[in-house]
Parts: C-alpha cells; structure tokens; sequence
C-alpha cells in the first residue's frame, strides 16, 4: 500500500465521478472531487445513469435524501459499474434510522457489488444486521468497538470497510489501518461523510488498489480538518473552518500527506 502516490496518480488521472448522491451536500461533493484533482459529474436521471456510470472511473452511492425513483437508478448505475468493473462507493447515510433505509441498503447490497462501504460506526452496525440507535443521520452507540466492527463488516459483507470517528478505520477483512487525525470540529458542519466518499472514489477511480484510495480518502479528510482548525485566527468560526477545510483539501500533496499522517 502506498498511499503517498496517490495524491500525484489521482491529479494526473482526473478520473470522472459519478454521484448520485445527498442533495444537502451535493455541491460540496462535486468541489472536493475537484479539489482532489478529480472531475465529478451528478447525473440521476434513470435514462441516462448508466450511459454515465459506463463512462466514469468511480461511482458513489449516498442514500442521504434517497426516494423511489433515486433508489431505481442507484440500481441501474450500480449494476453499469459492475459490468465496466469501476469501484462503487456506497454510504449508507441514517440506515438503521429507519426502516425504509435500512431495508432499502440491504436491499441494495444484495443487487449491487460494493466496493467500499463508508459509514459511522451505528450505520455500518445496522448494515450487518446490529441493534443501533440512532438520531437522524448523527452517529449512535454499538455494542462492540469500531476496529472490531470495520473487520466484521468488510468479512460479512466482503467489501472494504470505511468507519468514521474519533479514530477512523479501514478494513478488507483481513488487515485493518487505524487513522489518528482529525478535528471534533468535523461534525459540526454538514457533509464531511458525504465529501470523504467523493475522496475515496477519486483516488479508487485513479488505481487498483482500492484499499489505499480508501485510507488515503478516509486520512485525507482527517487530516484536512485537523490542518484547517490549526490556521483558524481567534475570531474565526464554523463557516471560516469550512472554507479552510476545502482549501487544505485542495492543498493536500504527498509530501503533506506523508509529513502528517497518524496511521496505526
């Protein structure tokens, strides 16, 4: 695994990203594929979705503001990418909310091969079949820790694990990184989840390892954020921290990847 290049391979690439994703965060999405060096596209209409999944080198499927007729074309787009053979990204936005969610993800699972699961620890619980509470989309408690979860998620439901929190982790199954960085301020602005899919997706769009492209997507929010909440001024708040956050992203290299990183 060699994240560090990734950051060059993805700029040089500029790998097409297909969304259909949360209409909250959908504009933020498209900048952070930009900022990473990727081109995002945002087509949902189940007419066109997989003429668009054929033509990208990633797909990312949020269920953030999912309906009927989003969720038809999810399965269309999906089963496009498969057959071209491009990672999917799925993020299970507030399954285990409710019952329309999470039956609609499990269902999704059983039509779609998934590349990268990314969620917080009560979505991806209520993925593999656990008990969670929840409040709306916001992270719940789970009976076993997040290591352990991002292990038994990626073997159950075999795809790589990506689970936010106050340490992040990755997992296909059998090996599992640990990721140290990161800033409390994160969560209190929206999309941060939603952009670190577009982030794995831009790098899993640029190389076959798509086990790097998650830890170097998953870090390099994390460290973004941690970066941005160092050149806040004393006067500055959440919308300043936002800013900031997409210009660290935009600004993330190698050598600043490499230099900051906390993996374990």
């Amino acid at each position: 695994m060699n994240c560090k290049d990734l950051f060059a391979r993805v700029k040089e690439m500029q790998p097409l990203v297909h969304h259909l994703t949360n209409n909250v965060t959908i504009n933020d999405c498209a900048n952070v594929t930009l900022a990473i060096g990727g081109s995002p596209v945002m087509a949902t209409s189940i007419e066109e979705v997989a003429d668009m999944a054929q033509l990208a080198q990633a797909l990312v499927i949020n269920f953030g503001t999912i309906d009927d007729a989003m969720y038809e074309a999810m399965i269309v787009a999906g089963q496009a990418a498969n057959q071209k053979g491009i990672p999917v990204v799925f993020d299970p936005v507030g399954v285990g909310a409710t019952p329309f969610r999470t039956n609609r993800a499990k269902d999704y699972l059983g039509k779609v091969k998934i590349s990268v699961v990314r969620g917080n620890a009560s979505e991806v619980f209520a993925l593999i079949g656990g008990e969670v509470q929840t409040r709306g989309v916001d992270a719940g408690d789970v009976a076993i820790s997040k290591k352990e979860l991002a292990v038994k998620a990626a073997q159950q439901l075999n795809t790589i694990t990506v689970i936010s929190g106050e340490v992040d982790y990755v997992s296909n199954g059998t090996e599992v990184v640990g990721i140290e960085n990161g800033d409390i301020w994160l969560t209190r602005i929206t999309g941060t989840g939603c952009t670190t899919a577009s982030l794995i997706a831009a790098f899993a769009g640029s190389t076959d390892d798509w086990f790097a492209a998650s830890v170097a997507g998953m870090s390099t929010m994390s460290l973004a954020g941690e970066r941005a909440k160092k050149r806040l001024s004393e006067n500055d708040g959440i919308g300043t921290y936002r800013l900031k956050l997409m210009d660290e992203i935009s600004l993330m290299n190698g050598d600043i990847w490499e230099e900051g990183v906390r993996l374990i």
